[in-house]
């Protein structure tokens, strides 16, 4: 189904699901080639089982995107725990979905209303709209003072300190969305952290499996991730430190990319940032930024560069090389397409 932003797309939706259908939403700004392709990987027209609610591609961010199947009752899970850990209620509230239906952000938004009844609107100027569900990239290009709560998600939020509306979510589609608010696990989400690193999650709103029929969850029904973190001690509360394929080992040192474009970011000069390892014959991996500059006629220069990181992180995450260019890979949501750089 072509996911149009739209009342159109909801009653399609609605009687896809009356029919006993499962829905792939694709997204309508995708080249014609490309979508066919997707639609072929994912294997659209073929049967589903019964209880299958949707097949949503994932963002493709490590490689092809995988079709991610999530039934009724994960659907429904989904809506139920996030709606209640932020109040919501469908007599005084309303959503305004402004990401694309294609992925759990917005189309997370419409299933809402769907299984719990709250109001669902596609005007960015509806006055009535009290939660919506933004990007990072969008919090820093809008006014978002006006809503009751915005759900963030969809990449890692690279501002410290954000408004008291804002609710900073970690999650897949694999999950259904987002199912850690601030850290936190809602309510019949688990979380733990495996010997080696990696977050493991267990929730109701987990996939059923693959379109290909391969199933990540283990026996228990833990998923793992594909991310490293930790958990408090103290509060529990998780932190993500990043995708395990974006750690650099430089020197035998660890280095996160995300601490680092953190610091970068706020360097003038530096209008959007990523940092890679480049294979590098004496560290191995040597830290490299790749910076957009905001005057491509006076880009940041590495001296200016390296010393912001040393300021404040250790000296194995100071870049070794700046490489500049005119724009960062970026799906449609904003994540950076790392393997791309």
């Amino acid at each position: 189904m072509e996911a149009r932003p739209g009342p159109a797309f909801l009653d399609a939706l609605r009687r896809a699901w009356g029919d006993g259908d499962a829905v792939l939403p694709v997204d309508p700004r995708l080249p014609a080639p490309v979508a066919h392709a997707l639609l072929d990987e994912l294997g659209a027209g073929d049967p589903v089982e019964s209880g299958d609610a949707l097949v949503v591609a994932t963002s493709g961010t490590t490689g092809d995107p995988k079709g991610v199947v999530l039934t009724h009752e994960a659907v429904t899970a989904a809506a139920t725990i996030t709606s209640a850990a932020i109040g919501v209620d469908p007599e005084r509230d309303r959503w305004l979905c402004k990401l694309p239906l294609s992925h759990m952000g917005g189309l997370g938004v419409v299933t809402r209303w769907l299984c719990t009844g709250t109001p669902v609107t596609f005007d960015t100027a509806d006055p009535a709209a009290t939660l919506t569900a933004a990007v990072p990239t969008q919090l820093e290009r809008e006014d978002h003072s006006r809503f009751r709560v915005v759900l963030v998600g969809g990449s890692a939020d690279w501002r410290a300190e954000r408004t008291a509306n804002v609710v900073r979510t970690y999650g897949l589609t694999e999950t259904g969305g987002g199912v850690v608010y601030d850290g936190f696990a809602l309510p019949g989400v688990e979380m733990r952290i495996a010997a080696d690193g990696e977050v493991l999650l267990r929730s109701p709103s987990l996939l059923r499996c693959y379109r290909d029929g391969t199933d990540p969850k283990d026996a228990d029904g833990w998923l793992p991730t594909g991310d490293d973190g930790a958990l408090d001690a103290g509060s529990g509360r998780l932190t993500v430190f990043g995708r395990r394929g974006d750690l650099i080992v430089t020197g035998g040192e660890k280095v996160w990319p995300e601490p680092v474009e953190r610091v970068l970011r706020g360097v003038v000069g530096v209008a959007d940032v990523a940092v890679i390892g480049r294979a590098d014959p004496e560290w191995g991996q040597a830290v490299t930024a790749v910076v957009v500059p905001a005057d491509s006629s006076a880009p940041p220069d590495l001296v200016v560069l390296r010393a912001a990181v040393r300021a404040v992180l250790p000296a194995w995450s100071v870049p070794k090389a700046l490489e500049l260019v005119d724009d960062l890979p970026r799906t449609s949501i904003g994540k950076l397409r790392r393997a791309a750089l």
